[in-house]
């Protein structure tokens, strides 16, 4: 059976996934004046944090090469406040959803109440070792119900990456080495060819393959072994466990009812691909 909290991922994904895949989020940040789409992307996400170096993004964000944070903190935020650039995210992905979903589900009962009870779960989780998700808590929830179901999705989405990424380093499997062990569970191979790895020099990917061999996750042909399979299951299994606590907030009525209020929306999102 499908773990509650991976279920719940799986239906709030598509709401966040507008920020990324969608064309508002990107025009509202380059009407700022960010100058390509990973200045507005650094910026807007990192600013919940506040206006720290390069290394504590890089380090929250944990699966992006070294110095490609560096590449857009904090130059991104020298003439944009972090504050500007997180109110454009919220504004440009609200507006994507709406335009996704249309006016009748956008407006409808069933959204509010979604949207309701979303903000419950993601407003009672543990902030303790939580960095992402605990600077998102210190933004206001929006009272306008699609942006409020958008903002309450990503501060889940976030307290679920913070737990990902401590199953990873309890796992000693560093971001870049992650990103090959998920390009391997998608099917892809060789996983050097996956979005998220192809652009990295050719050496940086070969010593991290290297790696990978020697502690026998991947074999010689870059495939999974059945010690790479399990250590990726453990990952997923653990992430699922720690993404769990926010929807004890909500009572069993209260997360079946989320299910179905869900269900309409992202069917609509999936079939649009989120954008």
């Amino acid at each position: 059976m499908t773990h509650p909290a991976r279920r719940m991922f799986e239906l709030l994904e598509p709401i966040c996934l507008v920020t990324f895949f969608a064309d508002e989020c990107d025009q509202e940040l380059a009407a700022l004046g960010h100058r390509t789409y990973w200045d507005g992307y650094f910026a807007s996400r990192a600013a919940p944090l506040g206006r720290v170096p390069a290394q504590v993004v890089h380090a929250a964000f944990y699966n992006f090469a070294d110095g490609e944070a560096a590449r857009h903190i904090p130059s991104a935020w020298q003439t944009i406040p972090p504050e500007a650039s997180v109110a454009a995210r919220e504004r440009g992905s609200a507006a994507s959803v709406r335009r996704i979903l249309g006016d009748d589900l956008a407006g409808s009962p069933g959204l509010v109440r979604a949207a309701d009870l979303t903000t419950k779960a993601a407003t009672n989780a543990p902030m303790e070792g939580r960095v992402m998700y605990a600077g998102m808590r210190t933004l206001a929830v929006p009272s306008d119900p699609v942006a409020r179901l958008w903002h309450s999705a990503t501060m889940l989405r976030e307290h679920r990456g913070d737990g990902h990424i401590a199953a990873l380093v309890g796992a000693r499997v560093g971001g870049t080495e992650a990103h090959v062990l998920d390009a391997l569970a998608r099917g892809i191979h060789p996983p050097e060819s996956f979005g998220r790895l192809h652009h990295l020099p050719k050496e940086k990917l070969a010593a991290v393959m290297d790696g990978l061999r020697e502690r026998g996750l991947v074999d010689t042909e870059g495939r999974f072994t059945d010690a790479g399979r399990a250590i990726k299951a453990h990952i997923e299994a653990l992430t699922d466990e720690l993404a769990a606590p926010p929807y004890e907030a909500l009572s069993p009525a209260e997360r079946d009812e989320l299910v179905a209020e869900l269900e309409p929306i992202t069917a609509v999102l999936v079939a649009a691909g989120s954008q």
